[in-house]
């Protein structure tokens, strides 16, 4: 099961092929795709009509740095600001934190998506990548935000997918373009990363993508090609019964398991039930990778087809209006003095 890209704003004639394929669970959009709120929606139903059955639509739209969709749509704060917040107040973080997703969630289901791969989850220990998209370095703090997102996604219909498991926030080095090596034990990882995974799990989480980081004390492989994270310690220890995706494969990260093919087999083989393809460059390969797999048909059916909410009527909410003011009130201000918010920019990717 495969979760491709697309290049553009519409759909050429050779993707819509690959969404007739049957390894084809769906695809992820990003900056690239986007132009307008109306485009999107466009590009969204022409994707359904042309797809041979539901098939899952994603994208980034974390807030901060990364948000994919912007013109039209709430600027929304980068969730790192909620750690100052609730240090000062502990409930009006938590409910910002639900506000901010049921807004966010809200929005990409009014333009014709199925989810946002949110919230990220990693503890902000100055990591390159993840940067001001974590909430925060204490991992309680981590645990009790992640709660009430999820709650917040859920209000406004949308699954939420905890990431980057089992915790990518620790190390320095960005996976879009370096391998990352997190030499902790499991037992430091239980008391530190994992905590709020546990706590996502045990609120609902539906999802969970893994990190392409590599604990050699724990597996020799990247986490997402990891039986012993995914099967004996995600599912096993944690009780996690939900969707596992695999990290995008185009990312530097992914390379040291070799080729296109051999990197999808491999995160497979350990257990992800959906594989990422970002990259429309290497999307017949993958399909082809893949023509001799028994597929997982149900993996995605809890996530796909809870039908779009109608934008005019979003707006006509007066929720919506209250919680962009909410959050320009409370959360923005903490983010002018934030140190973590000059991180480098990793644009289309995430």
């Amino acid at each position: 099961m495969l979760l491709i890209g697309v290049a553009g704003l519409e759909l050429t004639a050779q993707e819509r092929d690959w969404l007739q394929h049957s390894a084809c669970a769906g695809l992820t959009l990003f900056a690239r795709n986007f132009a307008s709120q109306q485009q999107v929606f466009e590009l969204t139903q022409a994707i359904r009509e042309a797809a041979a059955r539901p098939l899952l639509i994603c994208v980034d739209q974390e807030g901060g740095r990364v948000q994919r969709f912007r013109d039209g749509y709430s600027k929304l704060p980068a969730l790192h600001g909620f750690e100052a917040l609730y240090q000062r107040d502990p409930e009006t973080a938590l409910q910002s934190a639900r506000e901010h997703a049921w807004l966010m969630a809200s929005e990409v289901r009014a333009s014709g998506l199925d989810l946002s791969f949110a919230p990220v989850v990693d503890l902000a220990r100055g990591n390159r990548a993840i940067g001001d998209r974590a909430f925060a370095e204490d991992p309680q703090i981590v645990a009790a935000l992640t709660c009430a997102y999820i709650e917040g996604m859920h209000e406004a219909g949308m699954a939420a997918t905890l990431k980057h498991f089992p915790g990518h926030g620790s190390v320095l080095e960005d996976t879009h373009f370096d391998a990352a090596v997190d030499p902790r034990s499991l037992d430091v990882m239980r008391e530190t990363d994992l905590v709020p995974f546990s706590a996502g799990i045990a609120a609902g989480a539906d999802a969970v993508m893994m990190a392409h980081v590599i604990y050699p004390n724990i597996a020799p492989e990247p986490a997402g090609c990891a039986p012993r994270w995914i099967n004996d310690i995600l599912r096993g220890e944690m009780g996690f019964r939900g969707v596992v995706f695999s990290d995008d494969i185009g990312m530097a990260a992914a390379g040291a398991v070799g080729g296109i093919k051999a990197c999808i087999d491999a995160h497979l083989d350990a257990g992800c039930d959906v594989v990422l393809v970002s990259k429309p460059t290497q999307a017949e390969e993958a399909l082809q990778a893949v023509q001799h797999r028994s597929l997982n048909t149900l993996a995605l059916t809890g996530l796909i087809g809870r039908g779009p909410m109608a934008w005019d009527s979003l707006l006509a909410n007066t929720r919506h209006a209250g919680v962009q003011q909410q959050l320009a009130d409370v959360l923005v201000p903490e983010l002018k003095t934030d140190a973590l918010s000059g991180a480098i920019n990793i644009g289309d990717v995430a």
